[in-house]
């Protein structure tokens, strides 16, 4: 049995793209997975397949989470093993004293060149780019960060990001 994460953008954000929790379950064991499980109201799903689904399944998992849902969004899919590197790969945990203020957020597609920040205006915040995730620390909390969103429209593809207590929490549920 393989395991996978599936975490969808901007769900249940405020008020938009609202999706019931046990519909995006449901969306998932109709595609036949098994072992659905939701984390938080944020977009995640943790399931088995016995087959190995491909990243290119996203498109398809969209596609049936909008006919279930009425909600489009995109969907970055990750085997756990990949989940699990990313999250022991980010170089801020030694920084992290309040997991709600870290952050990972998941990339499908990182740009061959990434101008980063200068690390100075960010301070006190955090930021470090690995392979398939960018990893914040941001003390004074997600609402007031310092990175620009002229650094995310350098992504081509989607990103999504989860802070570090619900990768956690995901990471329990992956025996990780």
């Amino acid at each position: 049995m393989h395991q996978y994460i599936a975490l969808l953008r901007g769900i249940n954000v405020g008020r938009a793209k609202a999706v019931s929790m046990a519909e995006l379950a449901s969306a998932f064991s109709d595609l036949g997975y098994t072992d659905v499980t939701t984390v938080l109201r944020s977009g995640n799903v943790v399931f088995g397949s016995r087959a190995v689904v491909s990243a290119d399944t996203s498109a398809h998992m969209e596609a049936v989470v909008l006919a279930a849902t009425g909600v489009h969004s995109s969907v970055l899919l990750l085997d756990s093993a990949e989940f699990l590197t990313i999250l022991d790969a980010n170089p801020l945990t030694a920084e992290v004293t309040d997991g709600s203020k870290s952050f990972v957020t998941f990339v499908t597609s990182m740009p061959a060149s990434l101008e980063l920040p200068d690390a100075s205006a960010l301070a006190p915040e955090l930021l470090a780019v690995g392979p398939g995730a960018v990893y914040q620390w941001m003390p004074d909390g997600s609402l007031h960060t310092r990175v620009g969103r002229s650094f995310w429209k350098q992504f081509d593809a989607p990103v999504t990001a989860r802070n570090w207590n619900t990768a956690q929490k995901l990471r329990a549920l992956l025996g990780g």
